[in-house]
């Protein structure tokens, strides 16, 4: 009878953090949902043919700004990202062409749009609201100059070889927004949306109860905040097994945050997760090579604590 009493109690604590954590987060992420959904299905073409226009203009160095906000604003997965990004290779690389009709290699633009399409999107950008204003800023500043920086080091440290191989990927994945009817088609990828992100979704507020209830504050405070080296070196390394889903950690940095854990070491794990999410490399090691991969790895866990550093040195 004891221990069923516990089992009882413990249940009746875990409810209370889990619906706490829901009612705070929910918002955000039916409302990062439908965002994602709406620039999916009406703005993803508009999306393409500004991408599409930067070839056009010779920017230069300048493209990869455009290009890192573009990835930003992108909705789609890496795996939805890689054709798009293979179809504006292909038109940089027309060997058979006369030299005057080829597009310069866009290299460069690829990687910050790739980069920052893989660490940030219009769904996350709501969903992080939830972590505060000043988190907010921090991702998307972080995001956007780790995709800028990604670009530049491509741009210059491989000018004349290609960085990308997306042969493997030609054709690989079809559109499924195309039902005729607008609405239709917004509701099948809301659906999907739903599909894809809640099960981590739930499993992100599950964990947050848990942390909750039986991590006390000192312990937080202790691994994530007190001593900076380690805090963010934690953060970096934690970030690459728990984070599946975007939406999944917020529940988890912001209990992490309101324990102690520091705005460096909480930018530290935002960029660390995605970046090395294992869905992720995957991909990733197929278009890069093994050379090309390794060095992005170095880059990614660099960036990551690199910025958690200058963040906790400056706020």
């Amino acid at each position: 009878m004891a221990i069923l009493e516990i089992l009882y109690r413990e249940l009746i604590y875990f409810w209370y953090f889990f619906t706490v954590q829901a009612e705070q987060i929910a918002p955000y992420w039916i409302f990062g949902m439908v965002l994602g959904s709406l620039i999916s299905v009406f703005g993803k073409e508009k999306l393409l043919l500004v991408f599409a226009a930067m070839q056009k203009k010779k920017w230069g160095v300048l493209g990869i700004i455009p290009a890192s906000l573009i990835g930003i604003a992108s909705p789609l997965c890496l795996y939805g990202t890689i054709p798009i990004a293979a179809s504006f290779a292909d038109k940089g690389m027309q060997e058979d062409a006369p030299s005057k009709d080829r597009v310069p290699s866009l290299d460069g633009e690829l990687a910050a749009f790739m980069m920052s399409s893989i660490l940030l999107n219009p769904q996350l950008i709501f969903y992080s609201a939830a972590l505060g204003y000043t988190a907010l800023i921090i991702r998307l500043i972080s995001c956007f100059l780790c995709g800028i920086s990604a670009g530049l080091l491509v741009r210059y440290f491989f000018t004349g070889r290609n960085y990308f191989n997306f042969s493997h990927f030609s054709g690989s994945t079809t559109n499924r927004d195309i039902d005729s009817n607008l609405l239709l088609r917004f509701l099948k990828n809301l659906l999907r949306n739903i599909k894809v992100t809640g099960p981590a979704f739930l499993l992100g507020i599950s964990l947050s109860a848990l942390f909750q209830r039986y991590v006390p504050d000192y312990a937080v405070a202790a691994l994530f905040g007190r001593h900076r080296a380690f805090g963010l070196l934690m953060a970096a390394s934690v970030g690459v097994p728990l984070y599946v889903c975007g939406g999944g950690t917020i529940p988890l940095l912001i209990s992490w945050i309101d324990r102690g854990m520091s705005l460096g070491s909480a930018s530290a794990f935002m960029i660390s997760g995605p970046a090395m999410k294992i869905t992720n490399l995957g991909a990733l090691k197929i278009i890069l090579g093994i050379k090309h991969f390794s060095l992005y790895i170095v880059f990614a866990v660099a960036f990551a604590l690199l910025s958690g550093f200058l963040i906790d040195l400056f706020i």
